[in-house]
């Protein structure tokens, strides 16, 4: 599967209005704004904890180098 063209997109657009109505529709848009914004921090935040347990793990291994 491809990515979307104009055409598929704009038939889930036509989809949608119908389905949801005019009043509806901006509303719902803003709520997936809103989740996809929250997940793509919390995607953020995850990738750089994961990061500095990663930094976290270097320095400890070069002290007890320096030890030997």
């Amino acid at each position: 599967m491809g990515s979307l063209g104009f055409q598929e997109i704009a038939v889930i657009m036509l989809l949608a209005l119908l389905v949801f109505g005019p009043k509806k529709l901006p509303e719902i848009g803003r709520t997936l704004g809103s989740a996809m914004r929250e997940l793509r921090k919390a995607a953020k935040d995850f990738s750089s904890s994961i990061e500095n347990l990663g930094s976290d793990d270097e320095p400890e291994n070069e002290s007890e180098k320096e030890k030997e």
